[in-house]
């Protein structure tokens, strides 16, 4: 019965101190609103994609694009 009870302590002293606190979770929602607005600042500065009006060749020469891998 001792024994149960210790490792019962020290399971919760290890969980209790394993959890994030509410500090920390603010601080982790900070670091990713910041990110996020970080991302989209970036996402903003592209310059808008050129519409597509013909389908583009395939490479005919070179060593990328040549190849296509096809799982049978």
């Amino acid at each position: 019965m001792e024994l149960t009870s210790a490792s019962l302590i020290s399971q919760a002293a290890t969980t209790s101190a394993e959890a994030p606190t509410a500090a920390q979770t603010l601080v982790l929602r900070k670091a990713l609103q910041l990110q996020r607005e970080a991302a989209q600042a970036l996402l903003q500065t592209l310059p808008p994609a050129l519409p597509a009006t013909e389908p583009q060749p395939l490479a005919t020469e070179g060593p990328l694009g040549r190849q296509v891998n096809v799982w049978v």
